[in-house]
């Protein structure tokens, strides 16, 4: 069951919530529940916490870490 909370929010929070209830088609309550929810496992690791700042992008390349010269004294004091 659920049940009614009302709550004042500040004009930037409350245009972010609009603006993604209405870039996903669902009600203002919806995005609040689903943060709140999302809120309490948050506590994941720094990935899990970090997602939605990730920009997946094909034009980066996949892995440097695959290109030998660029490890190449990787972790030695003095190089950057």
């Amino acid at each position: 069951m659920l049940r009614t909370v009302s709550i004042k929010l500040h004009d930037r929070v409350l245009a972010d919530i609009e603006s993604e209830a209405r870039s996903r088609q669902v009600s203002r309550s919806e995005v609040v529940r689903e943060r709140l929810d999302r809120s309490k496992t948050d506590k994941g690791s720094v990935w899990d916490r970090m997602q939605d700042l990730v920009i997946e992008d094909d034009r980066a390349p996949t892995d440097l870490a695959s290109n030998k010269a660029r490890m190449r004294d990787y972790g030695r004091s003095g190089t950057g």
